[in-house]
């Protein structure tokens, strides 16, 4: 009954954890790294075709990104989450296979001038797709019965739609223990979502602490705030643009652009044009709309019941295709222009920002989390130029962050989530924040709920029947390890199906005669065809 841990270990993104209990071996999350890496992450340590299923805490990329490459290494079990979150991974993974297969091609197109070998995407559509028929819904509050001895319950964390803390009962040679999951944990009173719910004992607890050294800074009315910044920018002739997850961000925005609208907050500009440029975003709205009933707080249903889609109204313009976009900046009104990537390192919110960053009348509005490394970290910083396209860009525009409009709680919210445990947790590892905020994050729960708390890094191995570590190494960083030469992503895929085909066999053990002998000679003669 061990835990691993994998990714977001010292670091906010990527992400995952891997265990094995009662005869199981198992990830919960399998996360893409966003922005620099730091740190050296541990590998899996079985092939994927080993794994017997992954539990998923929800949609947004580094916490499930990894999961079509998963697929294509050979994994081929199921993929436990909420239903919210299954319908979100549907759009959202098949997005990031787009990108990594437009982003193979632009490099091939590039590279072939200079002469160099194709690269490979990290994984194609075909991966995702079928991640993506892995996926397995399940209701919040319910327990399942994954296998013998290993149970699970999703919870609201109220961090996104579907978003949930996992509450893990494993059972092995008579010895029962708990591990809580937090997964991101909500900041309370965000718009559409109910807060976090809160779980009263675990035996182990692995908790995130994205924001575990900050306290946000809250303004005395979000939505005055938000008309604040639009009716000055308006003023001066200039967009809001606003770089915006479209994932819960951006339903978030419109739902207080709603309110806006609704109270006629914006004087002088009646009727301003507001655009969603993201296609993604656009299918991810859709999907709030079906799962309003078990994801909607109060306020949101009151809204629904009055037959009032809150996240919608007039002069909302969604942008669709790539000639939608284009045609964006090429309307002189003042509008809102809301666009993923939220940390300005890909997609359409680079062309907006080529558009409008120079713009002294225009305004970069900051909306959530800006990884370090990223260009929205780098513009919230104060950076003199952006690079954009090839092209250095003047920020002459206002850059303002909007503050406490965050999906994560910040200190203030962690340590409340963490001191409703009605007992101690034996102990707590604090994970999904950077080096400081997860140490002093740690550091909180020991001096101030009196908790047995660390910040493990990448590949810490712990024993959860005797409560002891393993393994417990220090990070590695990167630039203290020379980079192994990388094998290409056509070998490494043959590699994970020679894994795959070793897991099959073990599979077919027991089988008739007659069947292993016609699977060992198509064996042989593919060896044979291919031995070089």
């Amino acid at each position: 009954m061990q835990l691993m841990f994998i990714g977001a270990a010292h670091e906010v993104t990527g992400s995952c954890y891997y265990l094995e209990a009662a005869g199981k071996r198992f990830l919960v999350d399998y996360g893409m790294e966003q922005g620099p890496n730091y740190y050296e992450n541990r590998e899996i340590p079985v092939p994927a075709s080993d794994l017997d299923f992954v539990l998923l805490t929800h949609a947004h990329i580094d916490h499930s990104g990894l999961l079509p490459l998963l697929y294509g290494r050979g994994f081929r079990g199921e993929i436990y989450t909420t239903y919210a979150t299954a319908d979100l991974c549907d759009i959202m993974l098949r997005d990031s296979a787009h990108i990594q297969m437009f982003e193979a091609e632009w490099k091939n197109r590039k590279g072939k001038r200079a002469g160099k070998e194709d690269v490979q995407p990290l994984y194609d559509m075909e991966d995702a797709l079928g991640a993506i028929s892995c996926l397995v819904g399940c209701a919040y509050h319910q327990i399942i019965s994954i296998a013998d001895g290993i149970r699970v319950r999703f919870t609201d964390a109220g961090h996104l739609l579907g978003s949930a803390s996992i509450e893990l009962w494993l059972q092995e040679d008579g010895v029962e223990k708990k591990i809580v999951f937090s997964g991101d944990i909500g900041n309370k009173n965000q718009p559409l979502i109910k807060d976090p719910e809160y779980l009263q004992t675990a035996d182990y607890v692995v908790m995130e602490s994205t924001y575990g050294n900050r306290t946000h800074e809250i303004p005395l009315d979000y939505i005055q705030a938000l008309a604040d910044i639009m009716q000055k920018t308006f003023d001066r002739g200039g967009n809001v643009v606003i770089p915006s997850f479209a994932v819960g961000r951006t339903q978030e925005i419109l739902y207080f652009i709603r309110k806006i609208k609704e109270d006629k907050l914006i004087r002088n500009h009646d009727d301003f044009p507001v655009v969603v440029d993201s296609p993604l975003a656009v299918e991810a709205t859709s999907v709030f709309r079906e799962h309003y009933r078990e994801c909607f707080d109060q306020e949101a249903m009151e809204l629904v019941e009055r037959g009032i889609n809150p996240v919608a109204f007039p002069s909302l313009k969604l942008s669709v295709t790539s000639e939608d976009s284009k045609a964006i900046n090429f309307d002189q009104r003042p509008k809102v222009i809301i666009s993923a990537s939220g940390m300005c390192d890909a997609g359409r919110i680079k062309h907006h920002l080529k558009h409008n960053l120079w713009r002294k009348e225009c305004t970069i509005l900051f909306v959530g989390y800006q990884a370090v490394g990223t260009p929205g970290r780098a513009l919230v910083e104060g950076v003199e130029s952006l690079k954009l396209f090839g092209e250095e860009i003047q920020v002459n525009a206002e850059i303002r962050v909007l503050p406490g409009v965050s999906g994560h709680a910040d200190d203030k919210g962690l340590m409340e989530w963490a001191s409703a445990f009605i007992h101690k947790p034996d102990q707590v590892f604090v994970c999904h924040g950077e080096t400081e905020s997860c140490e002093t994050f740690a550091a909180r729960l020991e001096n101030e709920l009196h908790y047995q708390a660390m910040a493990p890094f990448s590949g810490a191995l712990y024993d959860l029947k005797t409560g002891k570590f393993l393994e417990c190494p220090d990070g590695v960083k990167m630039q203290q390890k020379a980079k192994k030469a990388q094998a290409s992503g056509a070998y490494q895929r043959l590699l994970a199906a020679g894994q795959r085909l070793l897991t099959v066999i073990r599979h077919n053990e027991g089988g008739a005669n007659k069947d292993l002998a016609k699977f060992t000679s198509q064996i042989l003669n593919l060896c044979d065809k291919w031995d070089r």
